[in-house]
């Protein structure tokens, strides 16, 4: 069975992100979404309120299963044996980042983790989780970036 992790904070969802994971869903047999609980940030909603969203934005991909983590990725992918992680790359200082990262996991795990990277599609390619809500702060059509029940969530949280 050929498993990944997809893991990020998510806070919130865009549909760049669901359109990464549609399209690794499709490349794996299960793919698990992540939700990292990262400490040193504050998000806009919990942990637990980012896994409701993406179980309900993703609830009909058959092979989905999303999961909360804190700490290292390699650390989660050791206790759940996976050994493949998908990153969504937007543009080339995405890559710089992300290259690192996928090197500096590939040498933690001694070799057994590999990152497989995907370009979001050009419609998305412009989105970020941090865009959005500053848009949705000023009162800004959000409405094609985010599912609309995000776009709700987010009216709510803002005020």
């Amino acid at each position: 069975m050929k498993r990944a992790v997809y893991p990020g904070s998510f806070d919130p969802m865009t549909l760049g992100h669901l359109d990464i994971i549609r399209r690794a869903s499709e490349m794996f047999d299960e793919l698990i979404v992540a939700v990292l609980n990262n400490n040193a940030k504050s998000p806009l909603f919990s942990v637990e309120e980012r896994v409701k969203i993406l179980q309900e934005a993703t609830s009909d991909i058959p092979n989905i299963r999303i999961d909360s983590f804190s700490g290292l990725l390699i650390d989660y992918m050791k206790k759940n044996d996976l050994h493949v992680a998908v990153r969504g790359l937007r543009a080339i200082t995405d890559f710089e980042y992300e290259l690192q990262m996928a090197q500096t996991n590939a040498e933690l795990s001694g070799g057994a983790v590999d990152t497989v990277f995907l370009v979001t599609g050009l419609e998305y390619s412009y989105l970020s989780s941090s865009t959005v809500k500053e848009i949705a702060a000023f009162g800004g059509d959000i409405s094609k970036m985010v599912p609309d029940f995000v776009g709700k969530l987010l009216t709510e949280k803002l005020g």
